[in-house]
């Protein structure tokens, strides 16, 4: 599945509303920390791939282009 595409589609299933790529989740006031939570399951579920550690910055989550790279070294990660 394409990281964006799904991700997107996910952003908008629980916000109502569209998103730009670049678009901070956070400085809209979307991200709780369970939103927040309910993200990494989707990414976790949707991609096979495992957030933790250093990947679970807010950094990592505060874009769709942004999530999407963390989402491409995690896949690349994994053996």
């Amino acid at each position: 599945m394409n990281v964006t595409v799904g991700l997107h589609d996910f952003l908008v299933s629980r916000t109502k509303r569209a998103w730009e790529p670049d678009e901070d989740l956070f400085a809209a006031g979307v991200v709780s920390s369970l939103f927040a939570l309910e993200l990494v399951v989707y990414l976790e579920k949707a991609h096979g791939v495992e957030v933790e550690g250093e990947y679970l910055s807010i950094d990592n989550f505060r874009t769709i282009n942004r999530i999407e790279k963390m989402v491409h070294e995690l896949r690349a990660a994994t053996p």
